[in-house]
């Protein structure tokens, strides 16, 4: 654990990331995952996988067969995952025909993925923060700090998260 970092106890029925491994675990949900954009339904699951690193919240993967497939296109860009290997990103397009509600690289998934975690090939992942609505079970996601990590915050989990003012060095 990084130098004066102290977690949060985690109540009932709640995670600390804390607790969660690195490198990362992949474990299937059926918790219920609702994303919109612009009033649009982009993915409506029960069949996501979380991965969990140590003091990251939870990044929700979605099956590409429960996404709206014109509300995902390709976008510019590539980055590389110490432990998942090469991503690409997407653009989720919600709104309307006629009034649509673009999130540039908002998405991304590994199309390869490294054999520790082939299971993501199939999924994508999205930052929360940008769009309209993210919802799992009805609560609604707030973003990990920082705006480079794609990490789900709910109830579910305590901190502190990786990401914020500070957490450079974790």
């Amino acid at each position: 654990m990084p130098r004066g970092v102290v977690p949060e106890p985690a109540g009932p029925g709640q995670e600390s990331v804390w607790d969660y491994p690195r490198p990362p675990r992949v474990e299937p949900t059926s918790e219920h995952v609702l994303v919109v954009l612009g009033g649009r339904v982009v993915v409506d699951t029960r069949a996501a996988l979380r991965v969990l690193e140590t003091s990251h919240p939870p990044t929700y993967y979605l099956p590409f067969a429960d996404a709206d497939a014109e509300a995902l296109r390709p976008a510019a860009g590539q980055s590389y995952c110490e432990w998942k290997g090469l991503a690409s990103y997407l653009d989720v397009v919600g709104g309307s025909a006629s009034e649509p509600v673009v999130a540039p690289a908002a998405a991304w998934t590994y199309p390869d993925p490294t054999p520790g975690y082939r299971e993501l090939a199939g999924y994508l992942a999205l930052y929360p923060g940008r769009m309209s609505s993210v919802t799992v079970d009805g609560e609604a996601v707030r973003p990990q700090a920082g705006g480079f990590y794609g990490g789900w915050v709910t109830d579910r989990v305590v901190g502190p998260f990786k990401g914020g003012p500070g957490s450079t060095g974790w």
